[in-house]
């Protein structure tokens, strides 16, 4: 019996765990509220993350640690700039620390009681459902709990709301959430509907190969089977490299399965991904440089330029006090390695 043969039973119960996990009616803990609705209650086992490629202005810090294989930083490229001359990641320049004053979009939340987020329950590290507690959690997961904190003053005080990679624009046009924190890619079509807080993450196209693997990166790959989400970009990305069988699958999740089946070699998607799976499989690691720009920005109505201020304020703290290290050391630091610098906010536009 070979070495993947054998560990299959466990991997797969792992996974089966992580997915149980992300569809059980569990409670969450009693500050924090989940939204249901068509959108929260049709997002189980849903494609975590699409493999979208959007340019990007390159004005993250550069920074990388190596582990198993594994280069992590933020990665700068340029970019081209949208129908207003400004890069996709420039956001509006918050006013000094973030304060609630009197008739603005954080005052109504105030006067609610409670902070609507949209985000995921079924991407491990970024935001997904604990098995065992039922709370939601994870980087991104963070990143609203810092919001949440900085408007209520209690960073439990939330309303999560589950939505698929597709819900994301329409429940912020709908003003059925006033923010959205799911991994979610700025790039100029989206700035079209909605508005976004600065960069708070970058992430890019990297592997998820075994960890007895020789691959370091996609040059390494000619002969070799790689599986991507079916209808993405991530997967038209991947055909373009020779000697490369793309073998495309319905998720990310049904290209693990493939993966610890044997039926492939390899799984190409956003690190923050595959950091999730290898956090799932210790007999698999992530590898490779970057092939694609993914800057991720909080989702806020398109009208609500005072919280896309405070939201940036709130980021700007999130770093200067170190959260933003310390919730990377957190989720992603021992797939993707030591914390790189986090992206420099990039701003000019204007409400």
């Amino acid at each position: 019996m070979s070495t993947r043969a054998a560990r299959r039973p466990i991997v797969t119960a792992l996974v089966a765990l992580a997915l149980v996990g992300t569809t059980a009616a569990c409670a969450p803990q009693s500050s924090t509220g989940l939204l249901t609705g068509a959108a929260g209650a049709g997002s189980s086992a849903q494609q975590s993350v699409q493999g979208t490629t959007q340019d990007s202005a390159g004005q993250s810090a550069q920074g990388s640690a190596q582990q198993g294989g594994t280069t992590s930083g933020t990665v700068t490229a340029p970019a081209e700039d949208c129908s207003d001359g400004l890069p996709p990641v420039a956001s509006i320049e918050p006013d000094g620390s973030p304060e609630v004053t009197s008739g603005s979009t954080m005052a109504e939340i105030r006067e609610r009681g409670s902070l609507r987020v949209g985000v995921s329950a079924d991407t491990l590290l970024m935001g997904s459902r604990n098995p065992f507690t039922g709370d939601i959690e994870g980087f991104d997961i963070d990143v609203a709990r810092q919001v949440a904190d900085a408007i209520l003053g209690d960073p439990d005080k939330i309303q999560f709301r589950v939505i698929t990679s597709g819900d994301r624009e329409t429940v912020l046009e709908d003003g059925d959430v006033d923010i959205v924190t799911r991994a979610f890619t700025i790039n100029c079509d989206r700035w079209e509907n909605i508005a976004f807080s600065a960069e708070y993450y970058h992430a890019g196209q990297k592997l998820l190969v075994p960890s007895t693997s020789d691959v370091r990166g996609i040059d390494d790959l000619a002969g070799q089977r790689v599986c991507a989400p079916e209808g993405t970009t991530t997967l038209e990305r991947l055909e373009q490299w020779d000697g490369v069988e793309a073998v495309p699958a319905a998720t990310h999740t049904t290209c693990l399965v493939l993966f610890q089946q044997g039926a492939v070699d390899a799984i190409t998607g956003d690190d923050t991904v595959l950091a999730g799976f290898a956090a799932q499989d210790p007999y698999a690691k992530v590898v490779g440089d970057a092939v694609s720009d993914e800057p991720y920005g909080v989702g806020i109505p398109s009208g609500d330029a005072d919280m896309v201020r405070f939201v940036n304020g709130v980021l700007e703290d999130m770093v200067a006090d170190g959260q933003w290290e310390q919730s990377y050391d957190r989720w992603l630091g021992d797939a993707l390695g030591d914390a790189p610098s986090a992206p420099e906010p990039v701003y000019g536009r204007t409400p």
